[in-house]
């Protein structure tokens, strides 16, 4: 398995090589020095050597093995003769582009699980700054030795769970896709929750140099701002999301930026956030200078499926009616491509207002109409009937429409119903996904890859009673992992015997650092996370007064005692005798400034960790023990966490995502299921299909 995931990396890395290796001898050196190619987010190259032609005859010219597990979902740069990436635990690496020899690496000593997509590269022609995104953390290093830039943000760093208007302790980001630049601006957006509480999505630009924030743009309008009566009363104080996770585009001519924005939460029972909800799931043109909006497009009102738009917008040049019009495309996860003017707004291509049914479900209420475009046709089938269910064997396909009878298929925006499964097609991950389209700026054809399979959704009510740890459970890890925690695997996972798989301090990594598509909950510490390690391991008898051992008071702590201190102290923190000395009960002895001072600076043959986080300082001290409360100098009351309260119970929840599979593990629809489309935005025909043929349920593909 170790080989497995390495290979992975390394083929990353492969297939950057033999480009690289394959345009060098031009006379023209062409970088690829931005996510996606450029900030126009078109993923276009301009390179011509390598042709459908001689692609078979690439070779393999070097290979970079990191020598770490897990997967990657990074789009290296590459600057001269240089390669910017990620290893998979998060290490920025510089590789020699032509060689592979690694030329430094950084390691920003934070814990988490989340994936980074990119990186950020600027320059003036004097000074350069590669910024890295790890976890909640943006930092600015120097491209030539990957070391923190000191004079940006805070000793080189931005800790992005503040300036949200909020506690930032309690703020749980992911800084998954990079930001994007305008002049000496970094615009960034981030992933949040899928739950409440979550934090507000604010779209944020900070000075390259300073790492000030210049100007922020509030996507759950505040009082006296556009929007704000989309949502209930004070619903800025309360909602959460909106955010954006799927990147940025920028028209560098006009100075415009074109910000995608997710759902808000919570992402399937509206009944806290009735309205339009302004402006979460639209494509929002903002004044790249300012923030200051232009226009905004919604392509979903009050999003109660997680339809919100999943990739970065490409800028596009289209001729309709005889002009060209610079326009902005962008792709959703129902399979629709909305085809807008850039500098208006104006649909390039009739939108259709088109009516819905209402939501049977007591305290939502679903919008009465949602935006479908008349053209570009969708990229992907969008009813489920009997004869598109499988045919792959007669059991299959006779277990497939045994379920199928037991669901309501009706087709897009049909509101979630309680105890009874609702079809989804395109399922939840679309549609069109995160890596978005591409466009050939010399044609105006896009190209666009398709998820065409199933999912299923429905909602359950919440129960009166139960224990602390079970509600922790329904209300923010049931969306995923299913009321009954058998989750829908791969993508997600069971929990059912957790305990036998992961060991505890493992498990808590997960729930505090997040993994691939799972957020992370730091603030979730202390009591609240023992009632939910209890209910996982314990969930029949969660209730008794049993506290579940989580391991040296914080399991968080213990990780990374064992990584930064273990190693002289002892796994047991007995230390050893006049070399290392013994750190049981240091908290009676030491106040925690006392200890924080020596974690930082160091102390004799104790080497400093300035690295490590307030976060990583705190669950340090819980997991030592114990503080000398009686002490005037203790620390104890500043650093202890202060979680937010449980949240307020639904009385609906989501239960979980489920994709319609057969017994044998096979999407119970027909094929195709997965597809790439070629659509032509100036006459909005497709590659591959006939014009006979654009009446049938998916088209064929060329």
């Amino acid at each position: 398995m170790n080989v497995a995931r390495r290979i992975r990396f390394s083929a990353t890395i492969l297939a950057a090589a033999a480009v690289l290796t394959c345009h060098t001898t031009h006379a023209q050196q062409v970088d690829w020095r931005t996510y996606n190619g450029g900030v126009d987010g078109d993923h276009y190259s301009p390179l011509q050597q390598i042709t459908t032609a001689n692609v078979p005859k690439l070779r393999q010219m070097w290979r970079f093995d990191a020598g770490t597990e897990g997967g990657l979902q990074t789009n290296p740069l590459v600057v001269g003769h240089r390669l910017f990436g990620y290893t998979s635990n998060l290490q920025v690496i510089a590789l020699d582009a032509t060689t592979g020899e690694r030329l430094w690496h950084f390691d920003a000593g934070v814990s988490g699980g989340q994936p980074s997509r990119g990186l950020t590269y600027w320059t003036d022609g004097h000074e350069s700054r590669l910024f890295a995104y790890v976890m909640n953390f943006l930092f600015a290093l120097d491209p030539a030795t990957g070391k923190p830039i000191l004079s940006f943000g805070e000793g080189g760093r931005l800790d992005m769970r503040k300036d949200l208007d909020s506690d930032y302790t309690q703020n749980n980001v992911a800084l998954t896709t990079p930001g994007t630049l305008y002049k000496n601006l970094l615009i960034v957006g981030f992933r949040a929750p899928e739950t409440n509480p979550g934090p507000r999505g604010d779209i944020r630009a900070y000075n390259v140099l300073t790492g000030k924030l210049v100007w922020s743009f509030h996507t759950i309008p505040h009082p006296g701002e556009d929007g704000y009566q989309t949502w209930p009363p004070g619903a800025w104080t309360t909602a959460g999301a909106a955010n954006n996770w799927a990147g940025m585009s920028v028209d560098m001519r006009r100075g415009i930026v074109f910000v995608p924005t997710g759902s808000a939460v919570s992402d399937f029972y509206g009944f806290d956030r009735l309205g339009d909800d302004l402006f979460a799931n639209s494509l929002i043109a903002l004044d790249a200078n300012t923030g200051k909006r232009l226009w905004f497009f919604q392509g979903v009102h009050h999003d109660i499926w997680d339809r919100d738009f999943p990739a970065t917008p490409a800028l596009v040049t289209v001729r309709h009616d005889g002009k060209l019009i610079d326009a902005v495309a962008q792709t959703s996860k129902q399979g629709f491509v909305f085809v807008l003017d850039r500098v208006t707004g104006k649909p390039i291509f009739p939108i259709e207002e088109r009516a819905f049914p209402p939501s049977t479900v007591p305290g939502e209420v679903a919008s009465p109409t949602q935006p479908i475009p008349s053209a570009p046709a969708p990229f992907a089938r969008q009813l489920l009937t009997e004869d598109l269910l499988t045919n792959r064997t007669q059991e299959a396909h006779a277990w497939a429409l045994k379920e199928f009878k037991t669901f309501r298929s009706e087709g897009q925006f049909v509101p979630l119903s309680v105890d009874k499964q609702t079809v989804v097609f395109p399922g939840f991950d679309g549609g069109a996904e995160w890596g978005g389209p591409a466009v050939d700026p010399r044609t105006g054809v896009l190209y666009v890859n398709a998820n065409d399979i199933a999912w299923t959704g429905g909602l359950t009510e919440n129960k009166p009673g139960g224990s602390p740890g079970q509600v922790l459970y329904q209300t923010q890890c049931a969306i995923c992992h299913g009321g009954d925690r058998k989750g829908n695997p791969p993508a997600f996972p069971a929990l059912v015997d957790i305990d036998h798989r992961l060991t505890t301090p493992q498990t808590v990594g997960v729930i505090q650092g997040g993994k691939g598509r799972m957020p992370g909950f730091p603030s979730l510490q202390g009591g609240r996370l023992e009632q939910l390690m209890d209910y996982l391991v314990h969930p029949t008898d969660s209730e008794s007064a049993a506290v579940f051992d989580v391991g040296g008071k914080d399991p968080i702590g213990q990780v990374l005692y064992a990584k930064h201190c273990a190693l002289c102290h002892g796994d047991d923190r007995s230390g050893e005798v006049s070399n290392y000395p013994g750190l049981l009960g240091v908290r009676a002895r030491l106040t925690d400034s006392q200890i924080l001072a020596n974690i930082h600076d160091g102390k004799g043959r104790m080497p400093a960790l300035p690295e490590l986080t307030s976060a990583d300082n705190a669950a340090i001290l819980r997991f030592l023990g114990p503080s000398l409360e009686s002490s005037p100098q203790s620390d104890k009351t500043e650093l202890a966490s202060s979680p937010n309260g449980t949240s307020q119970v639904p009385r609906y929840r989501f239960t979980g995502y489920r994709k319609f599979l057969d017994p044998d593990g096979y999407p119970a629809v027909a094929p195709p299921w997965g597809t790439l489309n070629a659509i032509d935005l100036n006459t909005v025909n497709f590659y591959g299909r006939s014009r006979s043929a654009a009446t049938r349920s998916w088209p064929p593909k060329g």
